[in-house]
């Protein structure tokens, strides 16, 4: 394995990637920020539910993995045939040892205890004894594999408080992997609709569900209809504010919303935009973030 190592400007990375990936055939292409760990380095994406303050750095490092030497040399020619103008400069041509990616992969997701008998457990490894409640979620393209604060705190709150609710219909709003719908389905819910705006995610949610032998219904957001006695919503703050006519409209009488994704400095923020509904309040803590809960 082969490894092509290519500085270039803010103006042509996107350019000089596509042309890694499509023409030169590249096995993978990685960016990175070209002053990382120098006092010129920047933040590109800020906090959680902040915008973006850069469409990107402005000098980064391009990766790419070839199979062999000649095709490496071939792709650096290339690049710096159609953008050697533009700033684009060859930092190295390594030789990269051989590994067992899909074991390297596999070796940094372990089980996931969200209590003492409930666990998330990717599917090389084997069920602890302590188990009675088992989500088998493997890492993919959606969101929540179990190791987020936010994703654990959610799961706790329906082992420890879901089974004493009415969960006769649940809704997971920005389902993800799907992995809220499925603990819920576990701790007892029967009518569970999972949606969310990626189409990517609903079809990780529909084989997760699959996976896991449970019974829901993953859909766009538009499949969500009428109130529900528990809704649970795992984004960010800023979607949060926006949501909430629509979230706390899906709470039926009695019922429960739950909210994560969501810092501890902006829980005031999440009280007000919801307070014309619903009084929100702290119902956990992990790590800086919060789950917030309410009743109706």
């Amino acid at each position: 394995m082969y490894e092509l190592v290519l500085r270039a400007p803010a103006g042509v990375v996107e350019a000089v990637s596509d042309l890694l990936m499509d023409e030169a055939e590249a096995l993978s292409v990685s960016v990175e920020d070209a002053d990382a760990g120098s006092e010129a380095e920047q933040a590109l994406f800020g906090e959680p539910g902040m915008p973006p303050p850069a469409a990107g750095w402005e000098r980064s490092t391009l990766k790419a993995l070839f199979e062999t030497e000649a095709a490496a040399e071939q792709a650096a020619a290339l690049v710096l045939a159609h953008h050697g103008d533009d700033g684009v400069h060859l930092q190295s041509l390594l030789v990269m040892d051989e590994q067992d990616w899909v074991r390297l992969t596999q070796s940094q997701f372990s089980p996931v205890a969200v209590t003492d008998d409930f666990w998330v457990v990717p599917s090389w490894h084997e069920v602890p004894a302590a188990a009675r409640h088992v989500i088998r979620l493997d890492p993919g393209l959606a969101f929540g594999t179990g190791t987020h604060p936010t994703t654990r705190m959610c799961l706790k709150w329906l082992a420890t408080q879901g089974a004493a609710k009415d969960l006769s219909r649940v809704l997971d709003y920005g389902c993800g992997s799907g992995i809220l719908a499925i603990g819920a389905a576990l701790m007892g819910a029967q009518a569970i609709d999972a949606v969310d705006i990626d189409p990517a995610a609903v079809g990780a949610t529909r084989d997760n569900a699959r996976r896991n032998g449970v019974s829901l219904q993953p859909g766009l957001p538009d499949q969500a209809q009428g109130a529900y006695p528990l809704v649970l919503a795992n984004i960010l703050a800023t979607p949060l504010k926006l949501l909430a006519p629509l979230l706390a409209g899906h709470v039926a009488p009695g019922g429960w919303l739950v909210l994560a994704g969501i810092l501890e400095r902006q829980a005031e923020e999440l009280q007000a935009a919801y307070a014309p509904w619903l009084a929100l309040q702290i119902s956990d803590r992990d790590d800086g973030w919060i789950l917030m809960t309410a009743q109706r």
